[in-house]
């Protein structure tokens, strides 16, 4: 197994502008099972976009990035449909900032023997494969940032927007989610930051720099976060996996009431995921249960039990060929800070 002949077939991003999803989604809405509630959820996308008070949050989380839908997440941002985005450090640093940085990712086999791909440094995400050379590249761009930051405790909003500014100069490919949200105003959190090739960069800073360095504050993000939901009020939830960035998303509701302010719950929501409820891997709720928390108000909202690269760029290419967010104002939180 030679490491050249591995990494040679490269995943493609689908392009949701390429193509127009309405006909499927509105041949959906009249079948049953998971095509109804694929339809319906492109319905609640539609309502949350159209309505003028609405903010909405994209939540990330699993593989989705890596697997071929990259371009779907950023495509969001450029075409005015999410206003935040709370995701997994893997999301935003090991896939769209990886690739950013002018790397791939890999068609590969989940067949495979994995003892000899570590023995080429390839990383394997399920059936896609990753060069762990050039992420541990990564990992040191993360390192240069920080060290040409001033040393004190950063959100990860605060050190993504830096991510940002780098890519600005420095990309290798243009129009990845964190330079688009750099470039839009657009907030991107990741609670658990350090779970990611951010925090091998970062570990690797603070050990060369002890007594004076960046750190990320968790505790600031959720506040952070909390803020926009105090401001906005009226709020959508559009939800890939579960995880962290599902329970932070849906938390700053609660967080609002304990700051003594009276946020409404998130008056949409659509979750997609293959998670199941009983076990607790479903981020341990459905969107139901999340309402007896006071977090998701129930008029307005669809889980849909389906793998996400199966559905999610018809449901985005419905929004996107329906046009309405041509007329969508932009709320530019990242403004706030």
């Amino acid at each position: 197994m030679k490491k050249k002949e591995l990494l040679q077939d490269v995943i493609r991003h689908i392009d949701i502008t390429s193509f127009d999803a309405r006909q499927v989604i509105d041949s959906m809405r009249e079948m049953s099972f998971s095509s109804r509630e694929t339809a319906n959820a492109a319905d609640i996308l539609d309502r949350m976009i159209n309505d003028k008070d609405c903010s909405i949050i994209l939540t990330l989380a699993g593989s989705t990035s890596a697997g071929g839908c990259m371009k779907v997440y950023a495509d969001m941002i450029k075409y005015n449909m999410i206003d935040a985005v709370v995701a997994t450090g893997a999301s935003i640093v090991d896939m769209d900032f990886f690739e950013a940085l002018g790397f791939k990712h890999y068609k590969g086999s989940q067949f495979v023997d994995d003892k000899k791909l570590r023995n080429v440094y390839i990383d394997r995400i399920y059936d896609t494969y990753i060069d762990e050379e050039e992420l541990q590249v990564c990992d040191n761009t993360i390192k240069e940032i920080a060290d040409s930051l001033d040393p004190r405790p950063y959100s990860s909003r605060e050190f993504i927007k830096e991510m940002g500014k780098y890519l600005v100069k420095n990309a290798k490919k243009k129009d990845s989610l964190i330079q688009l949200a750099y470039e839009n105003n657009v907030p991107v959190f990741c609670p658990a930051f350090s779970d990611s090739s951010a925090g091998f960069g970062l570990v690797k800073h603070q050990w060369m720099k002890p007594d004076k360095h960046v750190s990320i504050d968790s505790v600031k993000d959720f506040l952070e976060l909390t803020m926009i939901k105090m401001k906005a009020l009226n709020t959508g939830l559009f939800m890939i996996g579960g995880g962290v960035p599902k329970n932070f998303a849906q938390d700053t509701v609660v967080c609002s009431e304990v700051l003594g302010v009276e946020a409404p719950m998130h008056k949409y929501a659509v979750q997609i995921t293959v998670a199941d409820v009983r076990d607790g891997a479903c981020s341990s709720s459905t969107l139901k249960e999340a309402s007896s928390w006071g977090k998701v108000d129930t008029m307005f909202e669809q889980m849909v039990y389906a793998e996400a690269t199966t559905v999610l760029p018809l449901i985005i290419s419905y929004n996107y060929h329906k046009g309405d967010w041509k007329k969508r104002k932009k709320f530019e939180w990242g403004k706030m800070f």
